[in-house]
């Protein structure tokens, strides 16, 4: 059972996620937060494996309360996902760097909510690869010199490969399929390169990848 916190100030916009996802029998909203500081406490005591958190919020935004889950590591297995009305916006981006697992927008449809729930919960991919991805494109975009990072450094050629393929949005069976892999041995590789990066998920690989240098906004189609 995947269970989910809801975190958003709007009461209907909380009851119409709850309505949808509790409709599966593989998900369960274990609770519910009006503002980030809510969040963060329900975190605590309720331990859910999915926060889908708003930005703005009273008291605590989300962005903050963000920060703060990932950083504690009490919530080490508590991924969040960031719910917002534009897919192209700051404060986004700056929750993806702060360790968000990816983001949806409010109007998505039930099943683009579902299927984003789910792939997180596995810890499979980005939730909308291509737009997470040209988020971080935009935002990354704007730096004028990537810094190298010791974090990309140590990974061997094949890393990098891989690692460019994950920020194009692929999934490890895709990856698997275009370097002629066992999708065991792509995902062995995606994990390994987590590891050595300290990063928690794919989501923060991707804007490595980018932050970096390794991979340029435009690079990818």
């Amino acid at each position: 059972m995947i269970r989910v916190l809801l975190a958003d100030d709007q009461t209907l916009v909380r009851a119409g996620f709850r309505w949808i996802l509790d409709n599966e029998d593989d998900i369960s909203v274990v609770g519910e937060a009006s503002d980030g500081e809510e969040a963060i406490r329900l975190a605590g005591e309720l331990q859910p494996d999915i926060v889908l958190m708003d930005i703005r919020m009273p008291r605590l935004d989300g962005l903050e309360a963000t920060r703060r889950i990932v950083a504690d590591p009490r919530f080490a297995a508590v991924r969040v996902v960031i719910l917002t009305t534009f897919d192209l916006d700051d404060y986004v981006y700056g929750a993806l760097r702060a360790g968000a697992s990816g983001f949806l927008v409010k109007d998505t449809e039930p099943v683009e909510l579902i299927h984003g729930v789910r792939v997180v919960a596995r810890g499979d991919a980005l939730i909308a690869p291509a737009i997470t991805r040209r988020l971080i494109a935009e935002f990354a975009g704007r730096v004028a010199r990537p810094e190298p990072d010791a974090r990309v450094e140590v990974l061997t050629d094949r890393e990098r490969e891989v690692m460019t393929l994950v920020a194009s949005g692929l999934s490890n069976d895709e990856i698997a399929t275009r370097l002629h892999l066992s999708p065991a041995t792509a995902k062995t590789h995606v994990s390994r390169i987590m590891t050595k990066s300290a990063v928690r998920d794919r989501a923060q690989l991707v804007v490595l990848a980018y932050e970096s240098g390794l991979v340029a906004p435009g690079w990818l189609a």
